[in-house]
């Protein structure tokens, strides 16, 4: 198949993010699931075989292909109140 190298990528993504994610935002992964996002929910069955490589169960949000422009949207129309929180939690690591 011609998907079968970029699905393929996807999954060992998915997979080094997930050994890299500390335990304790890994436990709530597992307990809630991945939730798919953007164009590769366009992918069919990506989503049964994520969760078959993966053995954690994987959700297709909602207007899964805008969900990421409209969140982008929002932290663009917030970006001087994230500014300060990361400013905040900076100082806090000194």
């Amino acid at each position: 198949d011609a998907l079968d190298e970029p699905v393929s990528s996807i999954i060992e993504a998915v997979h080094a993010v997930l050994e890299r994610t500390p335990p304790e935002l890994a436990a709530d992964i597992s307990d809630r699931g991945i939730v798919m996002t953007g164009g590769g929910c366009l992918v069919y069955g990506l989503d049964k075989l994520l969760q078959q490589r993966t053995g954690i169960n994987v959700i297709i949000a909602e207007d899964a292909v805008s969900c990421v422009a409209l969140g982008t949207g929002k932290v663009l129309d917030n970006i001087e109140a994230i500014q300060s929180t990361q400013m905040e939690r900076s100082e806090y690591r000194r």
